[in-house]
């Protein structure tokens, strides 16, 4: 937790209310680390919580109206206490109207309030400050609203939020990231069984990110359609198969291979990248567990090329720096991270090699887009808690 930016909350806060929060939360954002789209496909992920993240603070206010203010950009929303519609604009209220909303639905009582939150994480870069946003507002709400809410219903929440509120049919992966971070370890998630473990990095590892800055138009509808792509995977393989498939977790890289010829082409590509990486969460939590960063950081190579091929959710400058990655002494692997079309390259480096590899991915950037890339180093985390 960074106390510099819980400081500059402090005073924000006070500057633009006039008084301090009653309730302050902090979230992170996460990175993805293997398992890419494979949540909502009831799947295995490895992601971990990173050292950058969103604050939340909040004071109860008379009145019928809630006021939301973010503070990076000086921008302040207002709905109603009672009853919190989806706005167009600004977008980004929909994300705190959609948690307030969905715990207004579950038994809280309406309660006119300020909010104002602050920010590291880099918008754009896939690192889902979204989610950061959506759990900071969560755990200071359900205080303020006097609500006992547990960690997996509280991301279901925030799902709830992104679903009916920012319109994209988002999986649970973001949200029990942030929620369930630890330091020093991935966070594993079964997203049928809603089961949380946890693998460890290992100290002399850490993560890079490389942002491009790059969101690509339409990045919602295309999330979407692969979504009902790999539905549509599903129900083929529910009308072929000798066994119960509810969804894409439950077809074998075997099966897909025979049946994959007799699908629609695109259907099949989705479900290859499916079947794909969730073997390579299962192969790559036992390799951690041995310390075979190594193989581990082949199969994020792997994960990175079925993106671009099978997905096709990567986009160039993402393939620019998996690209260079590759040629990097102290660089084991490095894929995509998050939805795609944009956003950042996680690297998992050596910690001796960090420092090196940035300059030579901002350079290998730079050498094909006039500019370098922001990177920065990024090691696994707590999870979001209240703040004292």
């Amino acid at each position: 937790m960074d106390n510099l930016l819980t400081n500059k909350m402090r005073g924000a806060f006070a500057r633009w209310l006039g008084g301090a929060p009653a309730i302050m939360a902090h979230a992170p954002g996460r990175i993805e680390v293997l398992g890419n789209h494979t949540d909502y496909n009831e799947g295995f992920v490895l992601s971990a919580a990173i050292d950058c993240g969103t604050v939340m603070a909040v004071r109860p206010i008379d009145g019928k109206e809630c006021r939301l203010m973010a503070l990076d950009i000086s921008e302040e929303a207002r709905f109603s206490a009672a009853a919190p519609d989806q706005a167009q604009t600004p977008s980004w209220a929909n994300y705190v109207r959609g948690v307030y909303a969905n715990m207004l639905a579950r038994g809280g009582r309406p309660r006119a309030f300020a909010a104002a939150f602050l920010g590291t994480i880099p918008l754009g870069a896939g690192l889902s400050s979204s989610a950061a946003l959506e759990m900071s507002a969560a755990l200071a709400l359900a205080r303020l609203l006097e609500m006992k809410i547990d960690p997996l219903e509280m991301a279901k929440i925030g799902q709830a939020a992104e679903h009916d509120y920012a319109g994209v049919k988002c999986g649970l992966l973001d949200q029990i990231s942030s929620l369930f971070g630890r330091e020093g370890m991935l966070v594993r998630s079964d997203f049928r069984t809603l089961e949380v473990r946890h693998e460890p990095l290992g100290a002399g590892a850490v993560f890079l990110i490389a942002n491009t800055a790059v969101k690509h138009r339409l990045v919602e509808s295309a999330y979407n359609e692969r979504r009902e792509k790999c539905e549509e995977a599903a129900r083929y393989f529910a009308s072929v198969l000798p066994h119960p498939v509810r969804a894409l977790r439950d077809v074998s890289w075997d099966e897909w291979r025979e049946w994959a010829p007799r699908m629609d082409p695109c259907a099949a590509r989705r479900a290859a990248h499916i079947v794909g990486e969730n073997t390579r969460v299962i192969a790559g939590s036992a390799m951690l567990e041995r310390g075979d960063l190594e193989g581990f950081g082949r199969l994020m190579f792997e994960s990175h090329e079925s993106s671009r091929t099978q997905f096709e959710n990567s986009c160039p400058e993402l393939d620019t720096l998996v690209a260079a990655a590759r040629t990097l002494p102290g660089v084991y692997g490095a894929r995509l991270s998050g939805g795609g079309f944009g956003g950042s390259v996680v690297a998992l480096v050596s910690a001796a090699a960090a420092d090196a590899a940035a300059a030579r991915l901002r350079a290998a950037y730079e050498q094909v887009y006039g500019h370098p890339c922001d990177t920065r180093p990024v090691r696994p985390s707590a999870g979001a808690a209240l703040l004292g």
